[in-house]
């Protein structure tokens, strides 16, 4: 069984790990255009590989007794499940000349190396959402194959279809709660809440037609998986058709989304709605067609956060607009 242990978001991780502020910088630029990676709490596995997680599959009976009647024992189901890191790297080179006539500053370095970072920022987001070891056994499993079935799988029962039919023309709204308990990233035992950054230093490059030139090389590495260890605390709402986002048949989300808030209300732990540009503009095209107090716009540490009763919105446009009707 996994141990419970403290959980943080990335960046609280980067504060403690790195004095020098390389890594924190890191993860702010990372953070900045990916809100989920803001959000996201992360516990250290209690395996090299991953986490081994013991999740409760059934309760105990209780009876009620009568007088000289005995009641006949009971005990919980239980099932173990492991989730696996996977590795997700990136070189990021630069020409020795240009770094000198630009100071080869750490700043200006890290400037270059952006394109690299945003890469992986990109491939993360999209993995957190749809990362399949079946498909692709390099990564990691992410949420979608956990819910992927409206009937006959345990997370059905979270699983809400907004009832559209287009094929390949789908996308979805996610409540994810947060929690040691429920949701969160996990990094391998043993290692540096798996982001990691080293300079390489000098190296001979190649160009496109072979030529040698001298450079500096960046490595950038995360070793990093998801865990749901209770399925009840997450819901999807699915099959919402992007075709049918206008007129009289247009789904009505915000009932959607209400069902969607009564499955997690009597749950604790920190709760965020994800949804993409497509849906986070549709919403507000709803709301204010129509008097609706559960929808609030207010501005938060400087930040304007968007609210569905409580629970802040955040737009990420890792989920596609081209998902399959789930069934």
């Amino acid at each position: 069984m996994s141990t419970i242990g403290t959980v943080a978001t990335l960046a609280d991780f980067a504060r403690r790990s790195d004095p020098n502020g390389k890594i924190m910088k890191i993860v702010e630029l990372l953070s900045k255009d990916n809100p989920i990676l803001k959000d996201m709490l992360w516990m250290e596995g209690n395996l090299p590989t991953g986490m081994l997680t013991t999740v409760r599959a059934g309760l105990p009976s209780a009876t009620w007794r009568l007088l000289n009647y005995g009641v006949q024992p009971s005990k919980s189901k239980t099932k173990q499940v492991t989730d696996h890191c996977a590795m997700l790297e990136a070189y990021a080179e630069v020409d020795k000349k240009l770094a000198h006539i630009n100071g080869n500053s750490a700043e200006w370095r890290l400037g270059e190396d952006m394109a690299f970072l945003e890469a992986m920022n990109i491939e993360m987001a999209s993995t957190i959402f749809y990362g399949d070891d079946i498909v692709s056994p390099a990564k990691f499993v992410g949420l979608a194959p956990r819910y992927n079935a409206t009937t006959g799988a345990d997370s059905s029962d979270n699983v809400i279809s907004a009832g559209g039919s287009t094929a390949n023309k789908q996308t979805s709204i996610w409540f994810i709660t947060w929690d040691q308990l429920s949701t969160h990233g996990i990094f391998p035992k043993g290692s540096k809440a798996g982001f990691q950054h080293q300079n390489l230093g000098e190296v001979t490059l190649d160009d496109a037609d072979g030529g040698h030139y001298q450079g500096y090389r960046s490595h950038y590495s995360w070793d990093c998986g998801l865990t749901v260890r209770d399925w009840r605390r997450n819901v999807r709402v699915c099959n919402i058709d992007t075709t049918a986002l206008s007129g009289s048949s247009a789904p009505k989300l915000f009932d959607f989304m209400t069902k969607a808030y009564h499955k997690l209300n009597r749950f604790s732990g920190k709760k965020v709605i994800y949804c993409n540009e497509t849906i986070a503009t549709y919403l507000d095209l709803q709301a204010q067609s129509k008097t609706n107090v559960y929808l609030t716009s207010k501005e938060v540490a400087g930040e304007e956060v968007t609210s569905f009763r409580g629970i802040p919105i955040r737009q990420c446009d890792a989920i596609l607009d081209t998902e399959a009707v789930i069934s």
